[in-house]
């Protein structure tokens, strides 16, 4: 339930989508990811390393090894909600 409480709040889950491809600093995030308020993309980014999904490294934030892992997860719950949606 924490990962899903986590998951749940509004803008986690672009965060996650906008670092699948690598690190991004705190500015390109926030850019890639409509230009949310700072405030809410630090509370976001700060709850996602809570969670141990995203780290903060020299070249920015990036997904962990678990936050690739959930990812994947999340890249096919979409593929399956795609398929049973065309029911």
């Amino acid at each position: 339930m924490v990962v899903l409480d986590a998951l749940s709040r509004r803008w986690s889950l672009r965060v996650l989508w906008e670092l699948r491809n690598g690190a991004l600093n705190f500015r390109a995030l926030r850019e890639a990811s409509g230009n949310l308020s700072p405030s809410v993309l630090n509370t976001r980014l700060a709850e996602l390393r809570e969670l141990g999904v995203v780290t903060l490294g020299d070249a920015g934030y990036s997904l962990t090894e678990e936050g690739l892992e959930l990812s994947q997860i999340l890249l096919s719950l979409d593929a399956w909600a795609k398929r049973t949606l065309k029911r």
